[in-house]
């Protein structure tokens, strides 16, 4: 009859549920009395026989002062449990969570633990997280600059939570529930607040310049940060993740980069050729210049040095592009058909910049050889004149 009386009425309850040295006990009877309870309230219920309705409003008032104090109880252990995670006093928390994990399987008690770590609240943590990464140099920081950043941070993240395992495992009844939450938000907090900063998508409407790493700068430290994320993913594996698809939540961080990665990948192919292009047009205006071809240069396009056009050199360097393009996309996927759809398309990248460059080279070839021709021409034509002039 304790809980049946009045609603709200908690007072005068007996020395089991008010005394803090039998909590464990009085949390267990509790919690027998609330689910008793709960199941006569529903046979009532059913049965709603006029004789019963006193008897049934007096088994919800129970119900609703067994919650009452079910929830007033849960909230004293888990200030006592945070007193004793701040003085590191072990049993206690142990204590502590082995009496929460009756309150819904402990769950208060592990999300609890897991969002009063340091490094998902220290605002300082977070804000040096980014500067560990990028250095000085900011956004433009290089990607084998960025890869060494991650390499140091993600090590201090897998350190932190191979620290936090210990505790875990020494106070929660259910271990491998708490380090599930924790990985999980680790990858979903920290690790996606610094890629939220590192990876920032261009505009294909207006392409970052060449002189500031263009495209290709964006997708080196997609691929560096993807491989990085994929190491630390490994290595909370192997610390310990519960039942947690860690594989499929690395993936999940990058879906938005992966579903646009092709299109990025092409753009950025095009940017590269189209600047090489134009530094050849250069250089061949100005060797034009310097040996006096000023005229020709300004009405050519490519045609001033057919020898520096068709370059094994400038294939070669096509080649390496394109082998870099290669290497992103098996790292960034892993399903054969979508590898394979991605390497044809960026082969037939290749294949016709190559094919656009030979076809300007030959076209250049073709018309300095009709401009020798002609001139030849002209000289055989003076040559005569001049010998009939002379007869």
């Amino acid at each position: 009859m304790e809980f049946n009386s009045t609603p709200g009425d908690l007072m005068e309850l007996s020395p089991l549920f008010s005394d803090d040295s039998r909590v464990a006990e009085a949390a267990s009877i509790a919690q027998k009395l609330r689910s008793f309870a709960e199941e006569d309230v529903g046979r009532h219920g059913v049965t709603s026989a006029v004789g019963s309705a006193n008897a049934s409003r007096g088994l919800e008032v129970a119900v609703a002062n067994l919650q009452e104090y079910c929830n007033e109880l849960e909230n004293r252990l888990l200030s006592r449990f945070d007193t004793a995670s701040q003085r590191r006093e072990l049993s206690t928390m142990a204590e502590c969570a082995k009496i929460l994990s009756q309150f819904n399987r402990g769950t208060s008690a592990m999300q609890h633990y897991v969002a009063t770590r340091p490094m998902f609240i220290d605002v300082e943590i977070m804000n040096t997280d980014i500067q560990v990464v990028l250095g000085d140099d900011g956004p433009q920081a290089d990607s084998s600059s960025i890869a060494e950043g991650l390499s140091i941070l993600y090590k201090e993240i897998a350190d932190t939570v191979r620290k936090e395992a210990t505790t875990i495992m020494a106070v929660f009844p259910s271990p491998n529930e708490v380090m599930s939450i924790l990985v999980q938000r680790v990858l979903e907090q920290r690790v996606t607040a610094i890629l939220d900063k590192l990876l920032i998508r261009p505009s294909l409407a207006s392409l970052p310049p060449v002189e500031e790493g263009g495209l290709l700068h964006y997708l080196r430290v997609l691929s560096v940060a993807y491989d990085k994320t994929e190491e630390l993913a490994k290595e909370l594996q192997s610390i310990g993740c519960g039942d947690l698809d860690i594989e499929g939540l690395t993936e999940s961080i990058y879906v938005s980069h992966k579903d646009e990665y092709t299109e990025f990948e092409h753009a950025s192919l095009r940017q590269l050729y189209q600047s090489k292009m134009a530094e050849l047009r250069a250089e061949a205006k100005q060797q034009s210049e310097s040996t006096g071809s000023i005229g020709r240069a300004k009405g050519a396009s490519l045609n001033t040095s057919p020898q520096q056009l068709i370059s094994v050199t400038v294939v070669t360097e096509f080649v390496r592009w394109n082998e870099e393009a290669i290497s992103r996309c098996t790292l960034l996927f892993s399903q054969p058909t979508t590898v394979a759809a991605n390497v044809r398309s960026i082969f037939a990248c290749l294949l016709d910049q190559v094919s656009q460059y030979l076809t300007v080279g030959l076209d250049g070839a073709r018309e300095s050889l009709n401009e020798a021709a002609a001139m030849r021409d002209r000289y055989v034509i003076g040559t005569s004149v001049s010998r009939r002039v002379a007869a």
